[in-house]
């Protein structure tokens, strides 16, 4: 009987899965922190046979040319993807036996990349699983703009008619595993749902209920922004990256966290939001530990910036590492733990900000503040709605754009908070004075703040 584990790395909105029999096993799409593979193998008792990549990825360094080492098993990549160490290549309809009775069949399914190939697990020779990477997803596709922009609009129409042949050649009954679309900037759309088979997908799935023009019209309007260190993702794989480094940073005192800041190196506190507005380092950022710290830490430093991390406990600095690690962050060069007042030369120095909500806003508002409020949210969001008067600056494009914001008592906003401590953070390195909205996007209207629907934006969007 065969198994299929998930394992989940939430911080990007992936997956990777570990598929087998009693004796031996495949993974699909490795993180980079191979051991947690290793262990999930061990618990289940069987011999990794097979490594196999669905594509060269563009949101994370890949583990598998490790694991393929560490275990000696077979590390499939897809023929047509250019790669600078060996590996056994891919071709469409290829067959790689996992145990007796239990084997892995390659279908070419271009359209997120142009070599992208999903796998169909086969238990005597019936499809049980497939695992589509970043081509059939819970309720879209992956995103076709991610290799060249010339490629785009060739590669959305390629997405439906891959989408198209796994429908098509697959039972309704088979599940659906993808390893983007729970949070991935790879998805094209924010599926609802934790699984899913072929023929949910067929119901409801674009790519499978809508003729491939509109499907590509519709695809390429509503990309949203790609992360900065994307560009920097294909190229490591594509070499081969190198093994993991988890060892833990050097400490840092007082005096070295105000060496670094002093030489214009990024210092970022790990800590909750509220607890950073409370007291922090004057000149560090404010990047939570929990959720997706890789991805916007990633997004805005400037590539291979050193950086120094604070955080409450040894096993946050730990987990910090792990999640940047996977984006191909180099290892911290210093961390300290404890409390901010630990982290500078005199107590009288650390800084803080005010925190409030919506109904704040809209009370300083009625107040005749006049308060400067910052929307960091992303273009497509605010095709949704925007506060009246609101100015709108990415959370990933503000640090160059610091001096559009006007003078005064900048309030910012995102949708949930997180993207707002960021913002907040940066303007409060800067020496602005700065009030966090810490709320849910959805309290703007409830607090009577006027919303401003783009003329440009679709209709629909303002109810989305």
């Amino acid at each position: 009987m065969f198994f299929v584990d998930t394992l989940e790395t939430a911080g990007l909105g992936n997956r990777s899965y570990l598929a087998g029999g009693q004796r031996a096993a495949v993974v699909v799409d490795p993180p980079r922190d191979i051991d947690r593979v290793i262990a999930a193998a061990a618990r289940r008792g069987v011999r990794i046979a097979l490594v196999v990549e669905t594509h060269l990825h563009n949101d994370y360094v890949t583990g598998g040319l490790e694991l393929a080492r560490v275990t000696g098993a077979r590390y499939l990549v897809p023929a047509a993807a250019e790669v600078s160490f060996a590996r056994v290549p891919v071709a469409d309809d290829d067959i790689a036996p996992v145990e007796e009775g239990l084997t892995l069949r390659a279908l070419a399914t271009p359209g997120h990349t142009p070599h992208h190939t999903s796998y169909v697990l086969e238990e005597e020779g019936r499809a049980v699983a497939a695992f589509t990477g970043g081509s059939l997803l819970i309720g879209g596709v992956g995103r076709p703009d991610l290799v060249e922009p010339r490629l785009t609009a060739e590669l959305a129409r390629a997405q439906h008619a891959s989408a198209h042949r796994l429908a098509d050649e697959l039972e309704d009954t088979v599940p659906v595993l993808p390893m983007h679309g729970f949070g991935s900037f790879c998805s094209s759309a924010r599926g609802e749902g934790a699984a899913t088979t072929i023929g949910e997908e067929r119901s409801r799935n674009d790519a499978l209920v809508k003729d491939v023009d509109t499907f590509v019209a519709e695809l390429l309007a509503g990309l949203d922004d790609v992360p900065a260190y994307y560009v920097h993702m294909g190229p490591a794989n594509a070499a081969g990256p190198a093994p993991l480094d988890l060892t833990p940073p050097e400490a840092a005192d007082a005096e070295e966290i105000s060496r670094r800041l002093a030489a214009g190196e990024w210092v970022v506190d790990l800590r909750s939001r509220p607890a950073f507005a409370e007291g922090h380092v004057a000149g560090s950022f404010n990047f939570e530990g929990e959720g997706q710290l890789a991805t916007y830490l990633a997004w805005l430093i400037p590539w291979g910036k050193p950086v120094t991390l604070l955080a409450s406990t040894a096993a946050d600095v730990a987990h910090a590492q792990r999640e940047l690690s996977r984006v191909g962050m180099g290892r911290p060069v210093a961390a300290a733990t404890g409390r901010p007042e630990d982290w500078v030369r005199a107590p009288a120095v650390l800084r803080s900000f005010r925190r409030s909500d919506f109904a704040g806003l809209a009370a300083a508002r009625a107040r005749g503040e006049d308060p400067v409020v910052l929307d960091v949210r992303r273009d497509a969001e605010c095709n949704g709605g925007a506060i009246t008067g609101a100015l709108h600056i990415p959370v990933h494009e503000l640090r160059r754009r610091l001096d559009e914001v006007p003078p005064g008592v900048v309030w910012v906003h995102c949708a949930g908070g997180m993207r707002a401590a960021i913002a907040a953070s940066l303007l409060d390195a800067a020496g602005r004075e700065v009030v966090a909205v810490d709320d849910g996007f959805e309290g703007a209207a409830a607090a009577g703040l006027t919303l401003t629907v783009p003329l440009s934006a679709d209709p629909a969007a303002a109810t989305a």
